[in-house]
Parts: structure tokens; C-alpha cells; sequence
């Protein structure tokens, strides 16, 4: 099809294959380019149609790529990256530290403003999806509370944590609600919880051999901004079994709203996702935020963008007659 938005990615991690997935179920994109840090010789994409190019020869096919979808991490590529490539591309990304994102929508504004690109910044399910339900939440319910659990699922920043302490071979961590929190919640109680009260993190870790066991333990459990305010539980285990058992990438979560319209009149707002991998499904959100992207620099939406500033029917490839008469 000769109308598809063309789309390049930056990045072949998880995510990035995760979007040539997404892609293949939107027949109104195409992807073309892969752009990688690697030597492009060495990432095989399994895909005729699709060229892998070092990310230093970007610059050339300005004019080949509608939207850039950047797949790389929030730690330390997107920082950089962000801004740089919003001054030649628009982008789409999935920037998820939430401390961080006001001063990282200013940069990358800053690099999209002024060359008319449209930049579309922490797209996926927190922040993304969820961050659109604690708004609607907020707006049904002003007098209220949000609460916002996550898992039972894998995480990728905290496993990556855990595998920076020294005497650690491999081991990922999973985030688990905990259930009593949970049902307060539903049950409109509106109850203040601690953050030790709403998660716990169960790690999974393989040791190098002759490692001190009790010193992985106390490093994990009173790492900062990590486990030290969470109830932690380690096991150890062989790298045999946290490949068997611990190789997919689930995740998921809740938002929930509490809230009273009127004395003794409670209402509960609950949204909730269950997802078999975590990269895939993120993937698939920032395909669609791709295709507003791109709709909204046609109109003439420059800079960077949220998805609070991202109309719903921009996302769907169905026209605005379509979704009035299927889904209103």
C-alpha cells in the first residue's frame, strides 16, 4: 500500500521486536529501518524487507521514515536520545522514570518544537494506559483516592538491579500485589497505604559459585529506591531453573478509584491488565501512538506530547464515521 505510515526503530531489544510484531497487525504501517548501536551484520531480524543500518547513518533517511519509534532504555539511552532524534524524526517513546519526565518533556520539546516534529513521550502502560485511567478516575471521582498496583509480573528495572550486585550470575525479581491492600481498596475503604503495604519483591537469583549468600541477601533488601522500603523475599536458585521457570516476561496491573459523589455514596473505578509479555504488549501501544504521531504532525501539532494531549481516535486506524457508528 502505497498510503502506509513508513516506520524506523532505534534499538533491537525487546521492545524493538516487540514492535516489528505489533507492526505485522497494522496493515496501514510498514516497517523499514532498523537502526542499531551493534554491528548491523550481526542482528538478524528474520525479514527481507526490513534493512538493519548503524544508528551513525540515521541522519541519511530523513525523508524515508514517517515516525521513528525509539526502543532503547530509560536509564540511559532515552535521555539522549530522545531530544537528539525529535530534532530529526517525529518519535515515539516509552520514557518510564516517573520522577524524571517533566524535566525530559522539556528536552525533548525543546528539540521537536522547532523543527515542526511531533514528539510523543512515555507511551506504554505506566506510564501510558494507566496514566489516562488515574485522569479519568480524577475527573469522574474529584473527591476520592487512586491507587495504582503492580503485578503479579517480572521487572525489568529491578532485575537489572540485581544482577549489578556483586556474587550474582543471573535473577529477576517479580513485583506481587499484596492481596489484602488490594481488597480494601475495592472495598471503597479509601485506606492510606504505606509502599510496604502494597507490594511485595520475590527475587529469583542465581549466585556465582562460592558467593556469600547472606551478603547477596542483605545487599538486595537494603538496596535504595529499589527493595529497601519493600518487604523482600531472596531465593536462591540454579540457573537451570530460572531458565525453565523464569524466562517469560509477564507483567500487569491495576488503577483503581475510590471516590464519593455524595455522603455514604461510594464508587469504585477499577482498570486492569493481565499481560503475557510485558515488552510485547508495550510495543504494540507505542505502534499506535505511532500513527497519532504522525497524524497530529500533519496537523500541524508540533513539539513533544503526552498521552493526555493524544485525541483516543487519532490511535485507531478506523475513521471517525467508523468509530461513531461501531464503538460510541
Amino acid at each position: 500500500m502505497g498510503n502506509q505510515i513508513r516506520l524506523g526503530i532505534v534499538g533491537y531489544g525487546n521492545i524493538g521486536r516487540g514492535v516489528q510484531t505489533a507492526v505485522k497487525q497494522n496493515s496501514d504501517m510498514v516497517l523499514s529501518y532498523v537502526f542499531t548501536r551493534r554491528n548491523p551484520e550481526t542482528v538478524q531480524v528474520n525479514d527481507d524487507t526490513i534493512q538493519v543500518l548503524h544508528v551513525d547513518e540515521i541522519e541519511k533517511y530523513t525523508d524515508k521514515i514517517d515516525v521513528l519509534i525509539l526502543c532503547g532504555g530509560s536509564a540511559t539511552d532515552l535521555p539522549e536520545q530522545g531530544p537528539q532524534f525529535a530534532k530529526l524524526f517525529n518519535t515515539v517513546d516509552s520514557f518510564d522514570t516517573h520522577a524524571r519526565i517533566p524535566e525530559y518533556f522539556e528536552a525533548v520539546d525543546a528539540a521537536a518544537k522547532p523543527n515542526n516534529k511531533t514528539a510523543i513521550i512515555s507511551v506504554g502502560w505506566d506510564p501510558g494506559l494507566f496514566s489516562l485511567n488515574r485522569v479519568y478516575g480524577e475527573i469522574a471521582l474529584p473527591q476520592g483516592s487512586t491507587y495504582t498496583f503492580w503485578g503479579k509480573g517480572l521487572s525489568q528495572g529491578h532485575s537489572d538491579a540485581i544482577r549489578r550486585v556483586p556474587g550474582v550470575k543471573a535473577g529477576v525479581q517479580y513485583t506481587i500485589p499484596i492481596e489484602e491492600a488490594v481488597q480494601r481498596v475495592r472495598n471503597a475503604e479509601n485506606p492510606e497505604l504505606t509502599t510496604r503495604e502494597k507490594h511485595i519483591r520475590e527475587c529469583w537469583v542465581v549466585p556465582e559459585e562460592g558467593a556469600n549468600l547472606e551478603e547477596i541477601e542483605t545487599a538486595i533488601k537494603t538496596m535504595p529506591n529499589y527493595f529497601a522500603d519493600y518487604d523482600t523475599i531472596v531465593n536462591f536458585i540454579t540457573e537451570e531453573e530460572l531458565k525453565a521457570n523464569h524466562s517469560a516476561m509477564p507483567h500487569g496491573g491495576f488503577v483503581i478509584r475510590s471516590g464519593q459523589t455524595s455522603e455514604n455514596t461510594n464508587h469504585v473505578i477499577e482498570y486492569s491488565l493481565k499481560l503475557d509479555s510485558n515488552p510485547e504488549f508495550t510495543a504494540s501501544v507505542l505502534v499506535a501512538y505511532a500513527r497519532a504521531a504522525y497524524r497530529m504532525n500533519k496537523d500541524g501539532q508540533y513539539g513533544a506530547k503526552t498521552v493526555f494531549d493524544v485525541a483516543p481516535g487519532l490511535l485507531s486506524p478506523k475513521s471517525a464515521a467508523e468509530l461513531r457508528k461501531e464503538l460510541l
